[in-house]
């Protein structure tokens, strides 16, 4: 077996080629387009294992030299201590630690989700981002009526009734500011559109529609959550345990633990931020609609500390969500599943 390890850059990917005792048997640098990747593979010995550092090109190279390798494996860049705690650093020894590591199985491997899933995952990302610029833009307007002591109601700013009445009949909106009001309306709307055209898609999708559905029928679990749930989590056979599928969700702290010390540190920055942001927000409405959701937040409340009492509401969900997925089965609250069956 041969070992291949990769340093991906945007325009270039320097590689490494070492047998199972570690001799290094081919190093250079090619670019990175899939003709010259096609051209290079040729000239690989056989049988190969290929590695490489998740990067933001990693998702294409992956795919492209899938068919062409025993194993192409993908290392956590966080965990790759070998290569950051170096003293000398250049794309050529990057390379060959990486094939060192995967040689010596000491690769620390982060998860591939399926073509299918990164293609949706894309779309839902990008739906996050015309969210995130529809919020800038509402904030803008918000701004420019403030800045010129504008009185206006701030629950009915961004209806577009309110909104006309108000550039047609207060005589306070100055016209120095109206092009810029009408034209920040307009940008609002088209990404309103813009995101109802983007969940529908995903929503209709063949490949998520039943899966949704099941997610959907977990308290608290809307459109948008049930989504980023299923394309961020993914493969959910991957988590082997509840406290794995929490800890990647980000909804547990760091553990720092010598000797008989034991120390608990806050919300751990190793995680999914998508999901974890939708289940903190998901997790706030859910005690509303689930009896025993009301009783977790209202027993942790009594602690004294609100942001965990949603924390351990969303951690419930991250359970609910889970056994359904492993079930295949749409969610029974504890009530329903526990009454007795009358004969």
């Amino acid at each position: 077996m041969y070992f291949i390890g990769l340093d991906v850059h945007k325009k270039t990917i320097s590689y490494c080629v070492k047998d199972a005792p570690g001799r290094v048997q081919q190093e250079g640098k090619i670019g990175s387009t899939r003709r010259e990747l096609d051209g290079w593979i040729r000239t690989m010995p056989q049988p190969r294992t290929i590695a490489m550092e998740a990067t933001i090109f990693t998702g294409w190279i992956y795919d492209h030299l899938l068919p062409h390798a025993e194993k192409v494996k993908v290392a956590h860049p966080l965990m790759l201590r070998a290569i950051a705690a170096a003293k000398k650093k250049n794309d050529q020894i990057d390379a060959g630690k990486i094939a060192d590591c995967v040689r010596c199985d000491f690769l620390p491997e982060c998860h591939m989700a399926s073509r299918e899933i990164r293609d949706r995952r894309r779309t839902l990302r990008y739906r996050n981002l015309v969210i995130k610029q529809m919020v800038q833009m509402k904030n803008r307007v918000s701004g420019l009526l403030m800045e010129t002591g504008v009185s206006y109601n701030k629950q009915r700013l961004h209806k577009v009734g309110y909104f006309a009445e108000l550039m047609a009949s207060n005589e306070d909106v100055h016209e120095s500011i109206r092009p810029l009001l009408r034209l920040s309306r307009d940008m609002i709307s088209r990404s309103q559109k813009l995101d109802y055209a983007l969940v529908s898609s995903l929503e209709r999708d063949p490949v998520l529609k039943e899966r949704l559905r099941r997610l959907r029928t977990v308290p608290g679990v809307g459109p948008i959550t049930a989504l980023t749930w299923a394309l961020e989590i993914g493969d959910y056979t991957r988590f082997s345990s509840i406290k794995q599928a929490i800890s990647y969700c980000g909804l547990c702290g760091e553990e720092k633990s010598s000797a008989d010390k034991v120390m608990r540190m806050p919300i751990s920055k190793q995680r999914n931020k998508h999901i974890q942001r939708v289940l903190s927000e998901a997790a706030k409405l859910a005690p509303s609609e689930s009896h025993e959701l009301a009783l977790t937040h209202a027993r942790e409340l009594e602690r004294g500390n609100r942001n965990r009492a949603t924390l351990a509401v969303a951690r419930k969900m991250v359970c609910y969500m889970l056994a359904v997925e492993r079930r295949q089965q749409d969610f029974v609250p504890a009530e329903v599943f526990s009454r007795p069956v009358a004969v």
